[in-house]
């Protein structure tokens, strides 16, 4: 069975809004990440298991509000105390996972259909976010994330570059239409590249 991308049937590649006479590099581009092993690991409330003792592809889980830890091909979001949301390219890490996270301490969850993400890439990136967003984005620096709103829209932000600045946002499925919808109307007023 196929895996259908919560946007497959509204986006569209292209330029699209105030682009006429813009330097097509200096767009923002906004793209939808697929296959990606998207898994909430949460700590028990009782549990004292220290997370110094686990690491899940050479990272450790950060207690520290709003800190990613990553490498080539995974990122673990602080998503609140003891709760991360680990993001993957390497889908078969999910049979790595369980084994350091014993099941009377944590609880393990795959999202990875559960989730749509949308990357939005370029140094307009934040501005077009503030547009709906209330957390103040000024304070958001590469490798942090943050849980907010868009438009009324629960999103996980995670700003993985700052040149060019580069967010994803990670929005419930049933969510991915109307986030998109709500991003690139944003991006009108200046021009965009759907890639």
């Amino acid at each position: 069975m196929k895996s259908v991308s919560a946007l497959e049937n509204i986006k569209k590649k292209g330029l699209f809004g105030n682009y006429e006479g813009k330097d097509e590099k200096n767009l923002v581009k906004i793209s939808e990440i697929k296959n990606l092993l998207i898994v909430q690991i949460v700590q028990f409330k009782n549990s004292i298991y220290p997370l110094n003792d686990i690491a899940i592809d050479g990272l450790k889980l950060s207690n520290e509000v709003l800190k990613t830890n990553y490498n080539e091909n995974t990122r673990i979001l602080w998503n609140g105390p003891k709760n991360w949301l680990l993001v993957s390219n390497n889908k078969t890490l999910i049979k790595n996972i369980k084994e350091p996270l014993k099941e009377t301490d944590f609880a393990v969850t795959d999202l990875s259909h559960s989730r749509a993400v949308i990357n939005i890439e370029g140094e307009n990136s934040k501005e077009i976010i503030k547009k709906g967003c209330p957390y103040n984005l000024n304070a958001l620096k590469k490798d942090q994330c943050v849980n907010s709103v868009f438009n009324g829209i629960t999103v996980t932000i995670d700003m993985t570059n700052d040149n060019p600045i580069n967010l994803r946002l990670f929005v419930l499925r049933s969510f991915g239409e109307s986030l998109y919808e709500s991003v690139t109307d944003a991006c009108l007023e200046d021009g965009y590249k759907s890639l």
